[in-house]
């Protein structure tokens, strides 16, 4: 493992290209190898026997890129699948994207009334519930899935009436109320779709609430890692690789809107996992 060597990024399809844009933005001067299932998304809906074991496999297929650290930047894989990929990869750091994100919301909320929106297979797992509860005590956790935020984003309807219907219906119940102290203070959107949908989800939530995207704790969470052992590029220009299980058109046509810049079907590689 050299400082050289690529950071591996998994998730699911697309989504996780919310974490890479964070990731490039903190760490420009690495190299990196995004992979998305793409043949097999959603992992929201799976059974956790078997998200762990697709994420197993994509993490095998990574670590043959010869990643120096893995990021597991869907919040699925992530809630069930960390513990299993950590012992499989055990010679480079493995980072998730719920941990930081549960560590952020902590720090963030005052009342400690924090809420979670996330895909059904996160909020069942209670991964996000746990690791708040673990740093504090005394932490109220709502936990709402929100499944069609998923497919808002990938249709690109992020902005307007429809998105801030859906985010009116998964969102009301939990910030409706008028009494200022049995409200959440705190949101944390535990998927990584999710940042697409800001806007509409600050409409509903209100301006008084405090709006954790994990993709940014995440990527700070990353470089920090990096720094702690060693393996921080210090110079020379990043390259991003990018890798799909199906769909390379579409995959292209929607991680744009996602990575915030064009991205080329020539540009994506098809693999088997």
């Amino acid at each position: 493992m050299t400082v050289g060597a690529p950071i591996g990024v998994f998730d699911s399809g697309v989504g996780g290209l919310t974490v890479l844009k964070a990731l490039v933005a903190q760490l420009p001067r690495e190299r990196f190898v995004y992979l998305g299932d793409t043949a097999r998304l959603p992992y929201g809906t799976k059974s956790p026997e078997t998200v762990v074991r697709y994420a197993l496999q994509a993490a095998d297929a990574l670590a043959g890129y010869g990643v120096k650290c893995l990021v597991l930047a869907c919040n699925t894989a992530s809630a069930v699948g960390l513990t299993a990929v950590s012992e499989r990869i055990r010679d480079v750091p493995v980072i998730g994207v719920v941990e930081p994100g549960a560590q952020a919301a902590c720090l963030a909320s005052r009342s400690g009334h924090i809420a979670v929106i996330a895909t059904e297979g996160t909020v069942r797992g209670g991964a996000y519930q746990d690791a708040i509860v673990r740093r504090r005590s005394d932490a109220r956790v709502s936990a709402v899935p929100a499944p069609l935020f998923v497919a808002l984003a990938e249709e690109g309807l992020c902005h307007g009436p429809i998105a801030e219907s859906v985010a009116r219906h998964y969102l009301e119940p939990v910030f409706d109320s008028h009494a200022d102290a049995s409200r959440p203070d705190t949101l944390v959107l535990g998927c990584t779709h999710f940042p697409m949908l800001a806007d509409a989800i600050r409409i509903v939530a209100g301006p008084q609430v405090r709006i954790v995207d994990s993709a940014e704790t995440t990527a700070r969470c990353v470089r920090l890692t990096l720094e702690a052992e060693n393996l921080l590029s210090e110079g020379g220009e990043g390259s991003l690789r990018l890798l799909a299980t199906d769909a390379a058109d579409r995959f292209a046509r929607i991680g744009g809107r996602f990575l915030e810049r064009p991205i080329r079907p020539h540009e994506v590689e098809l693999i088997d996992l």
